[in-house]
Formats: C-alpha cells, sequence, structure tokens
C-alpha cells in the first residue's frame, strides 16, 4: 500500500469525470496512495453536456434530462452536495406527429406497448386493420429465436408493421437516432425479452411488471409525477460541480493520447506534445472510436472500430409567447420515418422544463439527423435553420424572428448498438485485457448511452482499477 500508483482517465465526459470523483473519493476515506490523472482533447469537460444561459433561458445542446428511476445520476448529485437543485419534469401529453396531424402517444403505453386497451383502440394513430393485427399479441406463442435479434423483427412478429413504424419506432429510436431494424434488442431493451419470455404476451406481461404512477407527494391531485429529473439551472451544474470537487486530480484539457504502448505491467502514454506519462492503470472513457484508433497499432479492437456512428443536430429556439399560434397542450411530439418533415422529434422545453425560460417566452428545441437522414446535419447553419423554422411554422405556427437560434452538431457522435453489440463489447474486452490488462474500457459506445449508464460504467471501471492495483 505504500507504493504510490498512477492511474490515467482518458476522456472528460459524465463517465471519466465519474470514474475519477469516486476514485478520488476512495483514495481519501481509504488512504489509498494513488495519483489521478484526467486527460481531455477538447477546451471543456463535460462532454455531450454543454449548457447555454442566456437572457433568462436554459439552453441544453446536448442531453437534457436523465431517467430517476436510474438511482447514479441523483446519487451523485447527493454527493456532491447539489441535490437541492434538481427538478423534475412537468407532466403532459406527449405526441406522435403523423400525415400531418398530432396524435396523442396513448395512455398506458409503456415504450410503445399497450398496457390499457381503450386508448389504443380509440387512437387514430392506427388502422382498424393495423388494430387487429396487434391483437395478435394475445395469442401468439413466444419467439424461438435464441441470441440477440432486432428491435423491428422481435416487435414486428408481435404487433405488425403499422404499430412498430407509426409508434414503437419513433419511440425507441429516438435516444439512438438509429435503425429499429438493425438496433439491438439485447443491448437496447432487453425487458422486453424478458416479458415475452416469463409471459409470452408483450400486452398482459408488461401490464403486470409495469409500476403504478403514483400521485404527486403531499398532494391531493393524481396528476402523474414526472419521471425525468434535471438541474434548475441546466445540466452543466453537474459538470461544475464535479470540476470544482476534484481537487485531487490533475486535469489535463486540450491534451490528446496519441499512442499507447505496454512497458511491462504498466502502460507507456504518449502526447500530442511528446510528453510521456507511464501509468499503473488506465481507463479509457473516449468513443470507441479514439480506442480502436489508438489499439490499432497493437492489432487489437479492429472489430469495435466497425460499430457504426450517426450523426445528429439539435436546434434551440426562443420566441415570445405571443409567436406561438398552435394550441397544443403538450410537452413535445415525436415525428416517424414516414412523414415529409425534418425534424425526427421536437420538445417544447418552457412546458416540460417551466424553469429553464421566462415566463413571457416560449422555447422549442427540435432535432434532425438519425440514420438514413444525416445529409441535414452537414448543411450551413443558416440552412438548417430555415428548414427548422419552416417545420416549426407549418407544425406550430410559430411565426416572426426568433430571439435566437442555436444549433449544434454532434458529428460520428451516437453509436449504433446493432445485433450482436453485446458480444461485440465482451470480446473487444476481452482482447484488451490478454494484452493490455492495466486499460479498462467505459462509455456510451459500450454498455448504455444514458447518464445513468455512463456513470455507472464509469464507476465501474473504478471498481475494477482498484481491485487489480490493492489487491
Amino acid at each position: 500500500m505504500s507504493e504510490r500508483k498512477k492511474v490515467v482517465i482518458i476522456g472528460g465526459g459524465i463517465t471519466g469525470l465519474a470514474a475519477a470523483y469516486y476514485m478520488q473519493k476512495d483514495a481519501r476515506e481509504q488512504g489509498l496512495p494513488i495519483d489521478i490523472i484526467m486527460i481531455e482533447a477538447s477546451t471543456e469537460l463535460g462532454g455531450k453536456i454543454q449548457t447555454v444561459r442566456r437572457d433568462g433561458y436554459v439552453i441544453e445542446r446536448g442531453p437534457d434530462s436523465f431517467l430517476i428511476r436510474k438511482k447514479s445520476v441523483d446519487q451523485l448529485a447527493t454527493d456532491l452536495g447539489i441535490d437541492d437543485q434538481l427538478v423534475r419534469n412537468a407532466t403532459g401529453q406527449a405526441y406522435i406527429l403523423l400525415h400531418n396531424q398530432m396524435h396523442k402517444i396513448p395512455a398506458g403505453a409503456v415504450m410503445g406497448v399497450p398496457t390499457e386497451i381503450k386508448p389504443f383502440v380509440t387512437s387514430g394513430l392506427f388502422s382498424l386493420s393495423g388494430k387487429i393485427r396487434a391483437a395478435g399479441d394475445f395469442v401468439l406463442p413466444r419467439s424461438e429465436v435464441t441470441g440477440d435479434q432486432s428491435l423491428g423483427k422481435f416487435f414486428r412478429r408481435r404487433f405488425g408493421t403499422e404499430v412498430v413504424e407509426n409508434l414503437i419506432e419513433p419511440l425507441l429510436s429516438g435516444v439512438y437516432a438509429g435503425d429499429i431494424d438493425h438496433m439491438s434488442l439485447e443491448s437496447t431493451f432487453p425487458q422486453f425479452y424478458e416479458v415475452e419470455k416469463n409471459y409470452r404476451s408483450l400486452i398482459l406481461g408488461m401490464r403486470k411488471t409495469t409500476p403504478k404512477q403514483l400521485p404527486q407527494k403531499n398532494s391531493h391531485s393524481s396528476k402523474k409525477m414526472g419521471a425525468f429529473h434535471t438541474f434548475k439551472n441546466g445540466l452543466d451544474s453537474l459538470i461544475e460541480a464535479l470540476e470544482e470537487q476534484l481537487t485531487d486530480v490533475n486535469v489535463m484539457k486540450q491534451t490528446r493520447v496519441t499512442k499507447i504502448v505496454k512497458q511491462d505491467d504498466r502502460a507507456v502514454l504518449t502526447l500530442n506534445d511528446q510528453q510521456q506519462i507511464v501509468a499503473d492503470a488506465v481507463i479509457m472513457s473516449t468513443s470507441h472510436v479514439v480506442a480502436s484508433r489508438l489499439f490499432e497499432p497493437h492489432g487489437l479492437l479492429k472489430e469495435l472500430g466497425t460499430i457504426p456512428m450517426t450523426s445528429v443536430a439539435t436546434v434551440a429556439l426562443g420566441y415570445p409567447k405571443s409567436a406561438m399560434k398552435s394550441d397544443i397542450d403538450g410537452t413535445g411530439f415525436l415525428v416517424p420515418r414516414s412523414s415529409n418533415h425534418s425534424i425526427t422529434a421536437c420538445t417544447l422545453v418552457d412546458r416540460k422544463w417551466p424553469t429553464t425560460t421566462p415566463d413571457d417566452k416560449v422555447m422549442v428545441r427540435a432535432f434532425v439527423g438519425r440514420v438514413g437522414e444525416e445529409a441535414i446535419v452537414d448543411l450551413p447553419d443558416a440552412e438548417i435553420e430555415k428548414i427548422v423554422r419552416q417545420d416549426m411554422k407549418e407544425i406550430l405556427g410559430l411565426e416572426g424572428e426568433p430571439d435566437f437560434c442555436i444549433i449544434t452538431r454532434w458529428k460520428e457522435d451516437r453509436p449504433q448498438y446493432r445485433v450482436g453489440h453485446k458480444e461485440k463489447v465482451l470480446r473487444a474486452r476481452e482482447e484488451v485485457q490478454s494484452e493490455f490488462p492495466m486499460v479498462e474500457l467505459a462509455g456510451a459506445s459500450y454498455n448504455g448511452v444514458g447518464l445513468p449508464d455512463c456513470i455507472d460504467q464509469g464507476v465501474a471501471a473504478k471498481d475494477r482499477v482498484l481491485a487489480k492495483l490493492f489487491k
């Protein structure tokens, strides 16, 4: 325990930051002799978490929230002492824009799977034949497929094409900007496989396993509680608190690792300024693209490098309240692939997160780009703004000049969890461990893209590193 160990964390996104924070915490509490270095290529920490604060608006360039039922972000906020800044989303109706008409997402639809029959039967999202086909779920046997399969194949078998394309695909593919007919069931929504295995019918199984929504605490209202948290001043609050409290971590910004080699049981990292660091352990919390490039000279992670990436962009627009002509009462809508609009989804931010927008303003956040529809991301800002504003005018009646338009491109940014992804990641980890046992892989490319998933991966990588260094 007396020999000091050096741990390098490559990547200063939420995965790397969580690993650094909890490693620092363990070192202090357990008296571990450890030096922690974080290497980040950009000028700022936080990765995709980027908040703009302007004239009373709180504008997210990347993710805007996280699921409360996944506890790790809330726990991190508590550990950082900023849990009093957490706010829950306002609940409201969400819509699907189909054939230029807004259709309510049927009540009781759990990620597209109906658990209440009447709202589904009366919905205008589906034809009579589509509804009859979906009822086949009640009688169809369990799938005989063993191993992984695509979400599209799984859900089309149970509900038919119409329900998949008009409801399930917009709901499930959004966070990945993916193609449901290639997305891995095992790596994205494995709970559906388990429900079918245990209950046969997805409808009956989801009805039995979905927790009932409870009314707001200390309230006589029957209004449901929001399922998401964010921070009242934006998600950057989390990054700012982490950076402020990482006092025992040497953070090196605008620095890249250009080479990694093994020297006995250590890793030697060469930086872009030719400086070298000899590390007892390395946590790579970069994308798989960066990891595969670094290990390419060693003949490792070639398969990992084949994981596709998709480009997307977000477009945030602020307006005076008077500019909104639509009487839509919801918090946002999704757009199926069959639509003739360019946007893939839109959040009515002032309704979902009232604390983010001045009282006399409205804010919308539109998304463009997904697998097969990425060309729009490469257009000039003026063209993207024109396209999105035209969609907003046609759909929501938003007219006039906006207070601002903030466009954020995420080029080659969304890893695609395609069929076989889980096995590919397992093989990659085994490959690295066989040649570089001091290196751990973690982050959105591997075991989940949400903020809680990334934090969990960072903490797990930290645990593995400490277990090896201090047996």
